[in-house]
């Protein structure tokens, strides 16, 4: 008979500390316990490894031996046929055909967008009046992936586009994330209410979206996504598309403005990186190519270590549905297995002087697949990663160069949960110098 996976008992207290801080909840099982170790998440024994060897068993797993983690919380959340919530046949068909957009010339074909984006609405900001830098990387983020998803290009229907993902991501309470039983129309006051309400507004605008690119197809990501055929020459249904594009526009845009919000509270805290940044930047003169943004090897250091810092996502599970054998134990079917992100970013032997922020490190010596996972890994690693570090580029060589920034509080931003992410406490309050 296996052992079982040490970790904490009261699944209660386990939940409301992952919830809450899930780094330091993290780091205290490790040292309690050891790693991997195991607690009870959304209902199932969740094992957690922050070990390369063990993140490489978990990552490289035959994608037929799991199946996505929290489908029973998450589908009613994203919709039953988003990419995060499907596993098998459907989740590889789904994923070769929803893949193309953000990869190759296609991406890169938005970089005049993300600078366009980037330079109206910083364009807001006001000499000596303080800001929330997150609110407006925010903005920046929301346009460019409506933009690039729908192709709106109209100011006042970006806006109306925008309001509703908004509303649907603010009623994204965190307590529906992790229990189904929450998921419930208790009343006007109540989480689910206010997110249902949401999500049905989300769901018709989409439609009408859908509907008019039907009609005008155009050069954007849902028309490409109205005309791909599987290898039986089917289409995606409209409920397919529904719950796909909305995925795409909350996983675009929630994420990036986080790791854009923290790049800047860890900048404006590091006066030699932002400088050697800046210079980088400004030698390739005041309207640079997008292509030799995106190669400049300090700014790729800086966001890869942003992205380190404080991952956004900080855990990527799955649920096995064959035994798999992890390190000294053996786990059955059912069990859940997770590669814990913070862990990983926060090895000190992987990473020296874990807490402090030094983008040289990825200069020195570039990680494996298996040490650096901000955005998962194996089969399932998100598909809109390198469009995010490419947007997180252009909005940064807009910025950086052009303006003059202050922190208003030097005290680091502690994370905080919004929903399935994270970002920095108070979004990062600063002001414009001149």
């Amino acid at each position: 008979m296996s052992r079982p996976v040490p970790g904490p008992r009261l699944a209660p207290l386990a939940n409301y500390r992952f919830a809450v801080d899930p780094y330091g909840f993290f780091a205290a099982c490790k040292r309690r316990y050891g790693d991997p170790f195991a607690f009870h998440l959304a209902g199932k024994r969740l094992v957690v490894t922050g070990q390369p060897e063990l993140a490489r068993v978990i990552f490289t797993l035959d994608p037929d031996a799991t199946r996505s983690f929290g489908t029973d919380h998450l589908d009613a959340l994203l919709g039953d046929s988003s990419l995060i919530v499907v596993s098998g046949e459907r989740h590889r068909r789904d994923r070769k055909l929803l893949t193309p957009p953000f990869h190759g010339a296609r991406m890169r074909s938005y970089g005049a967008i993300i600078r366009e984006a980037t330079r109206r609405h910083a364009a807001e900001w006001k000499v000596g009046q303080p800001f929330v830098m997150q609110h407006t990387t925010q903005a920046i983020s929301l346009e460019v992936i409506v933009r690039a998803v729908f192709g709106v290009t109209d100011p006042a229907q970006i806006a109306h586009v925008g309001e509703s993902l908004v509303a649907v991501i603010e009623a994204l309470h965190p307590t529906l994330l992790f229990s189904r039983h929450i998921q419930r129309d208790l009343g006007p006051l109540t989480p689910w209410r206010r997110f249902a309400a949401a999500q049905a507004r989300a769901h018709a605008l989409t439609r009408s979206q859908i509907a008019a690119r039907r009609a005008q197809p155009a050069d954007d990501i849902l028309s490409l996504m109205l005309a791909v055929r599987d290898e039986d020459g089917h289409p995606l249904e409209d409920d397919e598309l529904v719950d796909e594009l909305l995925t795409l526009l909350f996983a675009g845009h929630e994420t990036t403005a986080i790791a854009l919000a923290w790049a800047f509270a860890w900048l404006l805290r590091a006066p030699a990186v932002f400088a050697r940044l800046r210079a980088e930047l400004v030698a390739l003169g005041p309207d640079p190519d997008c292509e030799a943004v995106a190669a400049l090897p300090y700014l790729d250091a800086v966001c890869h270590e942003v992205l380190r810092l404080w991952p956004i996502i900080p855990i990527v599970p799955r649920t096995l549905v064959r035994p798999l054998q992890l390190g000294p134990y053996e786990l059955q079917p059912g069990t859940a297995v997770a590669v814990g992100t913070a862990l990983l970013h926060q090895d000190p032997i992987l990473y020296p002087d874990p807490h402090t922020f030094r983008p040289e490190r990825f200069l020195d010596r570039k990680p494996s697949p298996f040490e650096f996972t901000p955005f998962g890994g194996g089969h399932r690693r998100c598909i809109g990663a390198a469009f995010a570090i490419y947007e997180m580029k252009q909005a940064l060589a807009v910025l950086v160069p052009e303006y003059d920034l202050r922190l208003i509080d030097r005290t680091p931003p502690r994370p905080v949960r919004r929903n399935l992410s994270l970002g920095p406490a108070g979004g990062v309050h600063v002001v414009r110098a001149s």
